[in-house]
């Protein structure tokens, strides 16, 4: 694997991944995803979960998580534009699996201020989200671009006219729409997402007021599944003593992830490549739940990192090889 010196600083990716084998079932490649993580030492939570506690010289968040899924969707480029050489640096960290590809999310200021994005400095604004794009995309790494508008973003006439212009402005990116407000849940946003080869997320989110449902679109070639947790009691909470990590605090269940692995089976034969996404990360919950879908889609066992695998003794049924330690003692399953 080539390897690059120094990890970029306060470079945060979400990794996102399925170990993309699903051909001969499905009609396109199929991924699956995970997590985000800083690149200067991941979430803390997850040592000793995900990552090994000891760490070998030279080990890197980005080359150990290839090594289990397809793709990293970067949250990074939410809060600001992906630095070229950062883009560059991850492009090398993943060069061992060919098949690997990353997702990242549009700066929030297109999507979250969208009084900013009518200013005077949108085309420098512009300038700088492509020109970490770009790098990626150039590399054949680049799979999709995330627009992650907020609950607050509602389909009206204002909505519509802005989400047209903001699509025609990055069009030659492949986009992802997600929204979380049921407005949206109409026919002519579909319509719209169609009419401009734009894909639609499908997102599973803890269900208050008008939250958007669960879905199984496909409005492009590419198709994608946003897995969010069920924590009802934290995601609009605004209690400051609340750590922000609670609003991901969530295993599913198998039977919560039974009606999903139908929807993505819908979604991949009408898309060309499906990414599926769960965001459900605190203490590698996202991973666990990622290799249980990758299992199930696959209909075989998977490769599970060690430490992963000690924490959450329900992978041993997933697992393809027997643990490397001897398991005397282990641990109670986690819910």
């Amino acid at each position: 694997m080539r390897r690059k010196s120094a990890a970029p600083h306060h470079a945060t990716a979400q990794i996102t991944s399925y170990a993309a084998a699903q051909r001969a079932q499905f009609s396109g490649r199929f991924r699956a995803a995970e997590y985000r993580s800083d690149w200067t030492g991941g979430y803390p939570d997850w040592a000793g979960y995900v990552y090994p506690v000891r760490r070998t010289k030279g080990f890197h968040e980005a080359t150990y998580l290839a090594d289990f899924f397809d793709t990293i969707e970067i949250n990074t480029s939410f809060y600001q534009p992906l630095r070229p050489d950062h883009a560059a640096q991850w492009v090398e960290r993943v060069a061992t699996n060919p098949r690997f590809v990353f997702t990242a999310k549009l700066w929030q200021r297109f999507t979250h201020d969208i009084r900013s994005t009518v200013s005077g400095s949108v085309a420098a604004d512009e300038r700088a989200v492509r020109a970490g794009f770009d790098v990626l995309r150039a590399a054949k790494r680049l799979g999709a671009v995330l627009l992650q508008f907020p609950f607050s973003f509602h389909r009206t006439a204002e909505g519509v006219a802005y989400l047209s212009a903001i699509l025609k402005r990055f069009a030659d990116y492949p986009l992802v729409v997600e929204v979380r407000h049921a407005s949206w849940d109409a026919p002519e946003m579909l319509e719209l997402l169609r009419t401009k080869g734009v894909s639609f997320c499908n997102i599973d989110q803890p269900l208050i007021g008008r939250s958007l449902g669960p879905s199984a679109q496909a409005t492009s070639a590419v198709g994608y599944v946003r897995l969010h947790g069920r924590r009802c009691d934290t995601w609009f909470t605004d209690d400051a003593t609340i750590p922000a990590h609670e609003r991901y605090n969530y295993l599913y269940s198998a039977e919560e992830l039974a009606p999903w692995v139908t929807r993505v089976g819908r979604v991949t034969k009408r898309a060309r490549e499906t990414f599926v996404i769960t965001n459900n990360h605190f203490q590698g919950k996202a991973v666990v739940n990622a290799l249980q879908l990758i299992s199930i889609l696959k209909g075989s066992k998977v490769k599970v990192p060690e430490p992963l695998r000690r924490q959450y003794p329900q992978l041993e049924e997933i697992a393809d090889t027997p643990p490397a330690e001897p398991m005397l003692f282990p641990m109670a399953r986690r819910k």
